[in-house]
C-alpha cells in the first residue's frame, strides 16, 4: 500500500514538474507553435522551388525563430549549414550587378544588396568592404556616409562557444581611416568652392546678398563633414567670422550688417551679440523716426484740410451774399 502511495506521489511530482516546465517555455504557446510550423513549411516550399533568394529568406526566417527547434530541428540544422555559403554567393552576385548597399532588409525577390547579404551571415568584413565601395561611389552623399560611420552600432561578433555570450563588434581602424579620407575630401572641396563665392562680398548690394547665401551654405556643409575629422569644424567657423569681418569693413554698414550677423552667428563669435544689439537699436530708432514722420505728415494733412475747409466756407458765404441769399 505504501509503495502505491509513493508511486502516486511520484507521478504527481513529475506531472507538476512538466507543467512548470511548459509554463516557463514561451515557445509552447499556440501562436508560437503556429508561427514555427508556418516557417518550417515555408522552408520546405522554398527548397522545392530552388530559387536562391527565396531560399535564403526562408533560411533567415528559420534562423531568427527561437522556437522552431521545438518542432523541426532538421530545419534549424539545414539553415545553419547552408545560410553562410548561400548568403555569400548571393552577395557576390549582387555586388557584380552594382547593388552594393541598401537600407532595406533581405527580400525573397532577390532585390537585396550585397551589404545586406554579407551582414545577414555575420561577415562584417566583407559587409564593410562593399559599404565602403558604395560610399566612395557616392562620395558626396552625407547620409550614406553617416550610415557607414555608425555601422557598428548594434553589431556583435560570433557567439562564444564556452560562455554563450557575444561581444560588440568593432570595425578595424582601416575602415574609419578610409571614411576619414572621404570626409576630408568633401570638406576641402566645399571650402575651396566657398572662396570663389566670397569674392562677391565686396560687390554691390545684390551681389553681396547672393554671395553671402552661397558662401554660408558651403561653410555649413563643410562643417558637417568636418565634424567627422579629428580637428572638428573649427576651420569653417573661423572662416565664417572672417567673412563677417570683411562685410563690416564695407562703406554701407546700414544695409549690410545683417549679412555679417549671419556669419557671426554661425561661427559662434561673441561679435554676434554686440552686432545684434546694434541692429536692434538701429531698427527701433528707424521705427520711431518713421512713426514721428508719419505723425507729422498726418498733422500737416489735417491742418491743410482744415484751412481748405475754412476757405471753402468763406467762398460759399461770399457767393451767397453776392447772389442775395
Amino acid at each position: 500500500m505504501r509503495m502505491i502511495k509513493l508511486a502516486g506521489y511520484s507521478l504527481i511530482i513529475v506531472s507538476l514538474t512538466i507543467s512548470v516546465a511548459r509554463a516557463d517555455d514561451p515557445c509552447l504557446g499556440d501562436e508560437e507553435k503556429k508561427t514555427a510550423l508556418a516557417q518550417s513549411a515555408a522552408l520546405q516550399k522554398a527548397e522545392q522551388a530552388g530559387k536562391s533568394a527565396a531560399l535564403f529568406a526562408a533560411y533567415m526566417g528559420v534562423a531568427i525563430n527561437d522556437c522552431i527547434d521545438r518542432y523541426d530541428k532538421r530545419a534549424v540544422g539545414r539553415a545553419k549549414a547552408n545560410m553562410p555559403s548561400l548568403g555569400r554567393d548571393l552577395a557576390k552576385a549582387a555586388e557584380a550587378k552594382g547593388a552594393l548597399y541598401s537600407s532595406e532588409p533581405v527580400r525573397a525577390d532577390g532585390q537585396t544588396s550585397a551589404f545586406r547579404y554579407f551582414e545577414s551571415v555575420g561577415d562584417h568584413q566583407d559587409a564593410n568592404r562593399v559599404l565602403l565601395k558604395a560610399v566612395q561611389a557616392k562620395s558626396e552623399d552625407l547620409r550614406l556616409f553617416e550610415t557607414a560611420w555608425n555601422i557598428d552600432n548594434g553589431r556583435y561578433g560570433p557567439i562564444d562557444s564556452t560562455t554563450g555570450s557575444r561581444q560588440p563588434y568593432h570595425s578595424p581602424p582601416a575602415f574609419r581611416q578610409e571614411l576619414t579620407k572621404v570626409a576630408t575630401s568633401n570638406a576641402d572641396r566645399l571650402m575651396k568652392a566657398e572662396e570663389k563665392d566670397a569674392q562677391g562680398l565686396s560687390g554691390n548690394i545684390g551681389e553681396l546678398g547672393k554671395a553671402t547665401m552661397q558662401s554660408i551654405e558651403k561653410l555649413r556643409s563643410a562643417s558637417l563633414w568636418m565634424n567627422y575629422l579629428p580637428g572638428g569644424d573649427r576651420p569653417a567657423k573661423d572662416r565664417a567670422e572672417l567673412r563677417g569681418d570683411t562685410i563690416m569693413k564695407r562703406p554701407d554698414p546700414t544695409f549690410t550688417q545683417g549679412q555679417a550677423l549671419m556669419y557671426y552667428e554661425f561661427s559662434g563669435s561673441p561679435k554676434a551679440k554686440g552686432l545684434a544689439a546694434q541692429i536692434k537699436k538701429r531698427s527701433e530708432e528707424s521705427h520711431q523716426a518713421i512713426q514721428k514722420a508719419g505723425k507729422s505728415l498726418k498733422n500737416a494733412i489735417t491742418q491743410k484740410s482744415e484751412t481748405e475747409q475754412k476757405q471753402f466756407e468763406k467762398k460759399k458765404t461770399d457767393l451767397e451774399k453776392e447772389l442775395g441769399f
